[in-house]
């Protein structure tokens, strides 16, 4: 399995990036949620937002109202559409999945078990 992202850069505060997760080697339809995560330099990794296979998504109170996660089954794609950018916002991006008969989708763990390499999201006053 490998989860694939980008769409990060650089950008001042005010603007907008769409990350991009696509997921090769296991079918879409068998992951049970996906997520986003970001870990800035000398800060402990933070869960900015998921998504369950029934759409239903989840925010960090911090992004709330200024990112949406969506997914696109046909192209095996993951989401991040972040607007309204601001310099705390600045860190590497993750993407996650959890899949069918793992532990996360049993509910034993907050683990989704697979993750991508990261994207690196800057941005600058």
């Amino acid at each position: 399995v490998q989860l694939v992202e980008s769409g990060g850069g650089s950008v001042q505060a005010g603007g907008s990036l769409k990350l991009s997760c696509v997921v090769s080697g296991y079918t879409f339809f068998s992951t049970c949620g996906m997520g986003w995560y970001r870990q800035a330099p000398g800060k402990e990794r933070e869960l900015v937002s998921t998504i369950s296979s029934d759409g239903t998504a989840t925010y960090a109170d911090s992004v709330k109202g200024r990112f949406t996660i969506s997914q696109d089954h046909p192209k095996d794609t993951l989401y991040l559409q972040m607007n309204s950018l601001k310099t705390e916002d600045t860190a590497v991006y993750y993407c996650a999945a959890a899949f069918y008969g793992s532990a996360y989708c049993s509910g034993t763990t907050a683990d989704f078990g697979f993750w991508g390499q990261g994207t690196q999201v800057t941005v600058s006053s």
